[in-house]
């Protein structure tokens, strides 16, 4: 493979062209009338730093590229033969790292969704099972925030209603991290357990499902929120079975009028950081609303195979006689649930990213 190893020169006229778009892009965030408009200076260094990264590849690739010209130069004379050894040598080492540079930066320029950089909000809700179902609500969640902590993402939880025998009916919390949406999409949707409920008496296997709702999370310029159309309700924060744990009007209720969403926040001790919680998962869920609008328009979208939008697909089975995880998007199996549910999930992601980047690389209208 190495001896008829060609030079991409499409990708060298491709990286030329993003090569002035950083230095546009360099010059632009420095400009005060750009640093003075909040929203567009935060797409501008958001767009810097994909394009800084590419470009590191980039000085990477022309180095190797460079080297290789160079020493078949050096080869080519044959004058000097200490000179052709150690540039045989330069040869190798170019030709055996250029094929893996190119592939990695044919990823990197597939156009990147402008979701994926945001933060989250993450929506569990138990659902067949009863009781079982919201303990399972309860294992996702610390698996989320066992996972996310790892990466040294920070979460927050905005609102929960706890299962009567543990777990959540519901619980909601935010996620905030480097491509924290990006990397979270790949969990909605229903996931599926199967084990001996610890409240079954019998011994027998049941199965039971929560769903999982990532939502991008939007900033304020994202949503124009008309506070007219939202009704504010003060409510004192509740505990387990109702009792009131405070007895300020600290826990905040939204009624989006228009929509008729409710959206509930009492985590906090200030009623005005309850307020600002519940008005974030208010303006990602209408901004949700929105993109899944314009993904439903978007026929390519709709046929991906691992993000499909659709809310109510069985995405994954916890099976715990077998201890095995099956992703059924993919149809990957691992018999390790045991590290999995305590939120070593960074493995499926990793399979179901990179099929995600091979559909985008097939769907990209500019092909190599």
């Amino acid at each position: 493979m190495n001896s008829t190893y060609r030079i991409d020169r499409t990708m060298i006229d491709k990286l030329n062209i993003v090569k002035q778009r950083f230095d546009e892009v360099t010059d632009l965030i420095i400009q005060p009338d750009i640093i003075s408009d909040r929203k567009r200076y935060v797409q501008l260094n958001k767009e810097y730093k994909d394009l800084k990264a590419l470009m590191d590849e980039r000085d990477h690739y022309m180095e190797l590229t460079n080297n290789k010209k160079e020493a078949e130069e050096i080869i080519a004379d044959g004058s000097d033969a200490e000179m052709v050894e150690m540039a045989k040598m330069q040869l190798e080492e170019a030709k055996e790292e250029l094929p893996a540079l190119e592939e990695k930066i044919r990823y990197m320029l597939v156009p990147k969704d402008p979701e994926d950089a945001k933060n989250c909000v993450v929506e569990i809700r138990a659902g067949t099972g009863g009781d079982e179902a919201s303990i399972f609500a309860g294992d996702l969640f610390r698996m989320y925030t066992k996972y996310c902590e790892g990466k040294g993402w920070s979460t927050s939880v905005v609102d929960l209603s706890e299962g009567t025998s543990g777990g959540y009916k519901e619980i909601i919390f935010e996620v905030n991290g480097e491509d924290a949406y990006g990397t979270m999409k790949f969990e909605a949707g229903v996931h599926r357990v199967q084990r001996v409920p610890q409240t079954e008496t019998q011994g027998r296997v049941h199965t039971s499902a929560s769903t999982v709702m990532v939502l991008p999370e939007a900033e304020e310029f994202d949503v124009e929120l008309d506070m007219t159309e939202v009704r504010i309700e003060r409510t004192t924060s509740t505990g387990p079975g109702g009792q009131s744990v405070n007895t300020t009007y600290s826990a905040i209720k939204l009624h989006h009028e228009p929509t008729g969403m409710i959206v509930s926040c009492q985590d906090q001790k200030s009623s005005h950081k309850n307020l600002e919680k519940a008005l974030k998962v208010l303006r990602s869920r209408l901004y949700d609303i929105e993109l899944e609008k314009k993904q439903a328009a978007d026929s390519e979208k709709r046929k991906s195979m691992v993000s499909s939008g659709d809310r109510s697909a069985k995405i994954r089975t916890y099976n715990y006689p077998q201890g095995r995880v099956t992703d059924h998007r993919i149809g990957l199996t691992l018999y390790d649930l045991g590290n999995i549910i305590n939120g070593d999930i960074q493995k499926i992601i990793d399979e179901l990213q990179l099929v995600e980047n091979t559909e985008k690389l097939k769907e990209s209208n500019e092909v190599f």
